[in-house]
């Protein structure tokens, strides 16, 4: 915290200057300030240009009597520039000197030279004061060490570090890139409710509101599929969506209960369609963010070259733990066979209260997934932990969907969408009986949705993917709250 005598003075200091400027006839918070380049674009420039307009925070003041130079910076980049006295003048060398300290705003007019040290310049001419920064910046300013404050402060992060400012460009960049992609595939870009009256969608824990106005009680979505699908009924055939999504669970690394989503659906694709264009689509957006089809996470590396695996999830279960779900078809067989081999599944609650699904959804996450390195589709889903998929026409125990895991995270989760209404239904029921018995993480039965499924919904593909997940692996992040800007905290 800055509480510090040193630190306290040097904020009145600060004050002292911004009333000063104010008193003088000056301006400490200026309206605006022209600017004719970025940046980025001065070291690029030939020498002698004059009229260069630029602005930025100061980062870096080194003075030499009756010569200074300043680097400016934003998100685009620095650039150098200098004070001479026998340039600007006496007068306003000297109001530089007395009111700039480092972590304000300036702008400068000036022509371009070469140091002697080969680094493009500015030669101010004339400058303005734009915006007085109150506290100082970080000690040393070599960056926030302290993982917390950059998350609480991440405009400090920001200034102090390159690779965080790198990683919210990717972040951008990604999903830019989709985003581009997917519309020329003539994919159309739509929005869907936040306040939602049933939490569907997906198996999670909800957070619940109360809408005074309606004077009802209501739910921040989970997903945002059910309305996307809505819109399929309603005519669209390619429709997506980059959805802010609630989940009232746990955080770790791979987790926030506040995170991005994009999820499109496609008429008349089924799962495999999708898995195909999958692949097309993240292997460029990989390429294009990164440079490579290869990355390092965490020392280690990961490679999404060549055709990703597809494994089905009986197979790998049986692999990795020696049971067959497929044998076990009550959750209390399942139970006892995990019992029985001393697995302990990190459950939020008593496995009897779970459904059969959630208790599978477990063993997987806890024998398998941590296992997948390389991008891995996961397909062929018990029937019990999908109930927005379609059953397979050949075996009914499992359903048309997939899975993309990599680094052991779930990166997308996709199906041949269930369109028929009886299925959907019974599956609902299936999912409230389970509600009952104390799964809270289980499905309320939506009618609206099902209504809209009885008017006839065409065949389709849908999926869903966290913004959050892919590019913490493509920056090397170590959590989830290293690539969200500005992360929910606990108060301090």
């Amino acid at each position: 915290m800055e509480t510090t005598d040193n630190v306290k003075s040097e904020i009145e200091v600060r004050r002292d200057k911004m009333n000063e400027i104010r008193s003088s006839g000056g301006l400490p918070y200026a309206e605006r300030f022209e600017r004719t380049h970025k940046l980025s674009d001065i070291s690029t420039l030939d020498n002698d240009i004059e009229g260069v307009r630029i602005a930025g925070r100061v980062l870096l003041m080194r003075s030499f009597g009756k010569l200074a130079f300043l680097h400016l910076s934003n998100h685009d980049g620095k650039a150098q520039i200098s004070f001479q006295k026998n340039v600007v003048g006496d007068d306003e060398y000297e109001k530089f000197r007395k009111f700039v300290d480092i972590g304000d705003f300036i702008g400068v007019e000036g022509k371009i030279f070469t140091t002697k040290t080969g680094e493009k310049t500015v030669s101010v001419t004339s400058w303005e004061f734009l915006s007085k920064a109150l506290r100082p910046l970080p000690e040393k300013f070599h960056g926030l060490a302290d993982t917390e404050q950059c998350l609480r402060k991440r405009y400090l992060d920001l200034l102090s570090s390159p690779e965080t400012m790198e990683r919210f460009k990717k972040r951008t960049l990604l999903i830019k890139t989709i985003r581009n992609y997917l519309d020329n595939e003539d994919f159309f870009e739509i929005d869907t409710p936040v306040l939602i009256n049933k939490a569907s969608g997906a198996l999670a824990t909800p957070f619940a509101t109360h809408h005074n106005a309606l004077d009802i009680d209501i739910f921040l979505r989970i997903a945002p599929e059910t309305y996307l699908k809505r819109a399929i009924a309603g005519g669209f055939e390619r429709v997506y969506e980059f959805a802010r999504c609630f989940r009232n669970e746990g955080m770790d690394p791979s987790h926030l209960p506040d995170f991005t989503m994009l999820e499109y659906y496609c008429a008349y694709w089924n799962y495999e369609d999708n898995m195909n264009f999958t692949e097309r689509l993240l292997k460029h957006a990989i390429k294009t963010v990164t440079g490579s089809d290869t990355i390092t996470y965490a020392g280690t590396e990961i490679s999404f070259a060549g055709e990703w695996p597809r494994v089905s999830f009986r197979e790998l279960i049986l692999k990795d733990c020696g049971i067959d779900i497929d044998a076990l078809k009550t959750r209390d067989e399942l139970v006892a066979e995990i019992t029985k081999k001393n697995i302990t599944l990190d459950a939020p609650m008593d496995l009897k209260k779970c459904g059969r699904g959630t208790v599978i959804d477990l063993l997987y996450k806890k024998v398998s997934r941590p296992k997948i390195l390389n991008p891995t589709f996961l397909v062929k889903h018990p029937v019990d932990i999908s109930p927005l998929a379609r059953r397979n026409d050949t075996d009914t125990n499992t359903v048309d969907r997939f899975q993309l895991v990599v680094n052991g995270w779930e990166v997308v989760n996709a199906y041949s969408e269930l369109v028929d209404p009886v299925d959907q239904a019974e599956r609902f029921e299936q999912q409230l009986n389970a509600r009952s018995g104390g799964d809270t993480e289980a499905m309320e039965v939506d009618y609206d949705f099902l209504t809209c499924m009885e008017y006839g919904m065409p065949p389709m593909s849908g999926w869903g993917m966290g913004i959050d997940r892919l590019i913490a692996l493509l920056t090397d992040a170590p959590s989830l709250r290293e690539v969200v800007l500005f992360p929910l905290m606990r108060p301090e």
